[in-house]
């Protein structure tokens, strides 16, 4: 069944794992409402004061919190503590306006790394690892999240960042690195880039990869996995709540582990707002209820995604979640379909002859909009042989269109000939200039 970082705790029986999550909710909501105003006001306007608080189900009288909310406190509004026991602060990219800034105390900071060697530890990783990191370090939380977890695991940590690829690969053949953290884009790039190189598998001493920051569907996993022959987890984290650690998965990969006793987490529909019954899909909503600096109160994450109460094989009691279908603010809709990125990710990887590069173009032709899929080929030759290539663009558009439901345009183009991303992967080119239909 594999080491536990945290027995005790996470194979808590469910009954005593909800009076603490009680107790804690309690905590979070006293700590929100007393020492920071926009809390304050919002639970008065609801009517929900501390003291109402006496269940765990009195969660869904409780305001959502929102990213807008986020930023319009910015910087510093949604913070509890003084500004004195901040120790750290953090930030999204901000590219859509302001970004969102969380502030952690030394607790906060304790408690950050200890979750995150709980995930590392539950997807196979021990202190004789040699882990390196190959996110971007900085304001974004992946790197330092799971810098502090491989440290807090007993690890050791190579803190590479993202970029200079050909450094990365030497020094990972050379200190004889076993785990990589990457996102999924970029573990695939640097997997070709070795075998470029002339590099084969064996000159690696890697065994496992935990990747994030960026869904992988399970088609794209095992593109990774077979490159590098290592064992890839999956880990779900956002600057909002924490960064990483928020949930991962064990070495039976059937779903993510919360950390039950640190949030609490929930579905909803995301047109109604309504609580959906277990076992449902919607909306992603989680409540911390032990962070001190920066606590959020059911909070809107935009994820799609199922939560699953059923006990896990590997004994861990905490409610699992799917991997994300996708994020309700990146949904396309294309002439009434809703579509997800990871739907088409997931019609492409399994075809042998393309690459795991691919990208969306949507436009706007005569008030309707098109789908445009670029591909990348693994073989360039291909493009010379145009009975093949044509039939092979013809499968590519068939399944599509069984998976999507609508018509789409394929294009299949030379390898290498599609942007590569250290970071996270920017798959969609929107040309749409009109968001809207033209008025009447």
């Amino acid at each position: 069944m594999g080491a536990f970082f945290q027995k005790e705790i996470e194979t808590m029986p469910r009954r005593q794992l909800q009076e603490l999550q009680l107790e804690n909710l309690k905590w979070a909501v006293k700590h929100c409402y007393e020492n920071i105003k926009f809390y304050h006001d919002r639970l008065d306007a609801a009517g929900v004061t501390p003291e109402k608080i006496k269940t765990l189900s009195d969660l869904q009288y409780i305001p959502f919190t929102t990213k807008a909310d986020i930023r319009d406190q910015y910087p510093f509004g949604l913070f509890a503590v003084p500004m004195r026991q901040i120790v750290r602060l953090h930030a999204s990219s901000g590219t859509t306006g302001k970004p969102t800034v969380v502030g952690y105390t030394r607790k906060d900071l304790d408690t950050w790394s200890d979750l995150v060697a709980r995930i590392l530890v539950a997807g196979g990783a021990t202190q004789d690892d040699i882990a390196n990191i190959s996110f971007g370090y900085g304001l974004f939380t992946g790197a330092l999240g799971l810098h502090g977890g491989l440290e807090k695991l007993g690890a050791t940590v190579v803190p590479s960042s993202s970029g200079n690829t050909q450094k990365q690969l030497m020094l990972m053949k050379d200190f004889g690195v076993t785990a990589l953290i990457a996102t999924p884009s970029y573990a695939m790039y640097m997997a070709e880039t070795a075998q470029e190189l002339g590099y084969k598998k064996e000159d690696f001493s890697l065994r496992l990869a935990f990747l994030g920051s960026e869904g992988c569907t399970p088609e794209l996993r095992e593109k990774i996995e077979e490159a590098w022959g290592i064992f890839v987890t999956d880990n779900y984290g956002m600057s909002e709540l924490m960064g990483p650690g928020v949930s991962g998965e064990c070495q039976y990969r059937q779903g993510l582990h919360f950390a039950e006793d640190h949030f609490i987490p929930e579905i909803i529909d995301p047109d109604t707002l309504q609580q959906k019954a277990p076992g449902e899909t919607g909306e992603l909503v989680i409540t911390t209820i032990t962070k001190e600096g920066f606590p959020m109160l059911r909070y809107r994450t935009k994820d799609i995604t199922r939560l699953n109460y059923e006990p896990c094989p590997c004994g861990r009691t905490h409610v699992r979640m799917d991997k994300v279908k996708g994020r309700s603010d990146d949904m396309l809709k294309i002439r009434g379909v809703n579509v997800f990125p990871s739907q088409i990710e997931s019609v492409l990887m399994p075809i042998q002859q393309i690459s795991a590069n691919y990208q969306l173009v949507l436009r706007r032709e005569n008030y309707t909009d098109t789908l445009q899929v670029n591909v990348e080929l693994n073989d360039a030759s291909l493009l010379e042989r145009y009975a093949e290539l044509e039939k092979l663009q013809n499968t590519v558009h068939n399944q599509l269109k069984t998976v999507l439901g609508i018509e789409s345009k394929v294009l299949l183009v030379e390898p290498k000939s599609l942007e590569r991303f250290a970071g996270k992967a920017k798959r969609i080119v929107d040309l749409r200039e009109e968001k809207e239909e033209p008025k009447k």
